[in-house]
């Protein structure tokens, strides 16, 4: 008889990355200095990102609790901006839609594509939730700081799993990262084990990955500004699981036919290039001057500086060339009618049109009533999109991580503006000194959208000095934020 088909039970070894991942979180410390002062200005970005988007009904409509009523007080988690308190689940969910709505804080770009602080979902969500469970019960709170360093974890695991691993290729939305990184730092600030952070993401793996389907025409929609959130809060789910000793799966991986690289990545096998340490945080992308999609933000730049030349000949031009690299190319150069605010803000042409126009670009040049004025299409029908070939090699070397883009302007009568080229936005770690006074301006303008300017000082007070933020009670921190 042959023995084909037999399939053999014993238990195998964990594959090595779930080991390092669940090791990392539990074992290392986190004392770079740099690290830690650009997580505490992504903290700010995030939550002042959060605090805008409850300006649109789109959002506003999915946060709360599951069903009316299904509060958890005292104990729950405190939504930024609103008076909602709820079980981390859900208040994962409900802060990392928030984040992501408008689609104007971090990113990390490499192979594959993403935005780390989405994991403040799940990190604000059970730190807040174990902070008022140990004071009920006589113990100390979380601090700030823990929160800091979580942070600082999560942005790690997500992009250093993006380096080398692109997972858009086959399909799937970056989003997985977040579900992976959540899951692993969740379980950690649960005081999970070792073992139970291992085995809480090896389901986050098991899970698979969303169809990235909802970024890309023809169906580009609402959801890639919830799936954030959906990830995060699923990640919250599997450690909660994980710490009620819920096994793992040590092939979840590796194992043939039925594991994660074979179903899929179609066999390839899951890499990283470097250790894990704190590289991401201190190199992250930070969206300051456009909620944009990141491939464009340094177009945006361009056609801002364009504006004054072009703003009173635009029946005069002839066409637009738009130069960007491969991974913009592939993934916001789009032609046709944009359905809704989340298929205009993934469109280069539309995000360079408006800046052409109105010499600006705000989260509300993505609605209906911006949208339908008849000069915006116009413009994109003479809009070419080009690709450079140094621009797409310069995006992935490491020393350089550049994102850039070049905007030229030809009119009907021969003459052209200048070819405006910028290679670094104003978020990336060369451009840090200038950014940051932007970014903490940013924050302040954020605040401003739901506090009174009395309250709006006390926070930007409390977050301007490192050492005392890091001391601080998380859950007064989260008060801070809290309308209830």
């Amino acid at each position: 008889m042959s023995n084909m088909g037999i399939l053999e039970a014993k238990r195998p070894e964990f594959d090595e990355l779930l080991t390092k991942i669940a090791k990392y979180v539990d074992e290392y410390e986190i004392t770079s200095e740099l690290a830690l002062e650009t997580a505490r200005y992504c903290l700010m970005d995030t939550l002042g990102c959060g605090l805008l988007a409850l300006k649109y009904p789109a959002c506003t409509k999915l946060l709360g609790p599951s069903v009316e009523g299904a509060e958890f007080r005292p104990l729950g988690s405190k939504i930024p901006g609103t008076s909602y308190q709820l079980e981390p689940i859900r208040g994962a969910f409900n802060v990392g839609a928030m984040v992501r709505w408008l689609d104007f804080n971090d990113t990390w770009l490499a192979a594959e594509w993403g935005h780390p602080s989405d994991n403040l979902g799940a990190i604000w969500a059970v730190s807040d939730y174990i902070s008022r469970k140990n004071i009920s019960e006589g113990k100390e709170p979380l601090k700030v700081g823990c929160v800091l360093k979580a942070m600082i974890k999560a942005h790690e695991i997500q992009g250093v799993l993006a380096l080398e691993n692109c997972f858009n290729k086959v399909g799937m939305d970056h989003v997985l990262l977040v579900r992976i990184a959540s899951s692993a730092v969740s379980a950690k600030l649960l005081g999970c084990s070792f073992e139970e952070i291992r085995n809480a993401i090896s389901h986050a793996f098991i899970d698979g990955g969303a169809l990235r389907t909802y970024r890309h025409a023809p169906n580009t929609g609402s959801r890639k500004s919830w799936a954030a959130g959906d990830a995060s809060s699923r990640g919250v789910d599997l450690a909660l699981k994980a710490k009620s000793g819920e096994m793992g799966y040590p092939s979840a991986l590796s194992a043939s036919f039925w594991g994660y690289e074979d179903v899929k990545m179609k066999g390839a096998k899951l890499t990283i290039p470097k250790e894990f340490g704190s590289y991401v945080m201190e190199n992250i992308l930070f969206k300051i001057s456009f909620p944009a999609e990141f491939h464009a933000q340094t177009a945006v730049e361009a056609a801002l500086k364009l504006h004054n030349e072009v703003k009173d000949r635009l029946e005069t031009i002839e066409k637009i060339i738009i130069t960007t690299q491969e991974s913009g190319h592939r993934i916001i150069n789009k032609v046709g009618e944009l359905a809704n605010p989340a298929d205009r803000d993934h469109c280069i042409q539309y995000m360079v049109a408006i800046p052409l126009i109105f010499g600006r670009l705000v989260a509300d040049d993505y609605e209906d009533n911006i949208a339908k004025d008849s000069r915006i299409d116009k413009l994109r029908e003479k809009m070419l999109v080009e690709v450079d070939e140094r621009y797409t090699k310069e995006y992935l070397e490491a020393d350089k991580r550049s994102i850039a883009n070049a905007v030229q302007v030809f009119f009907k009568d021969g003459s052209k503006t200048q070819k405006i080229e910028v290679e670094y936005p104003v978020g990336h770690k060369r451009r840090r000194n200038e950014g940051i006074p932007l970014l903490l301006n940013k924050f302040k303008e954020n605040l401003a959208t739901k506090f009174d300017p009395k309250k709006a000082a006390v926070i930007q007070e409390i977050c301007s000095n490192q050492q005392n933020l890091e001391a601080m009670n998380f859950n007064e921190f989260s008060d801070l934020f809290w309308l209830g």
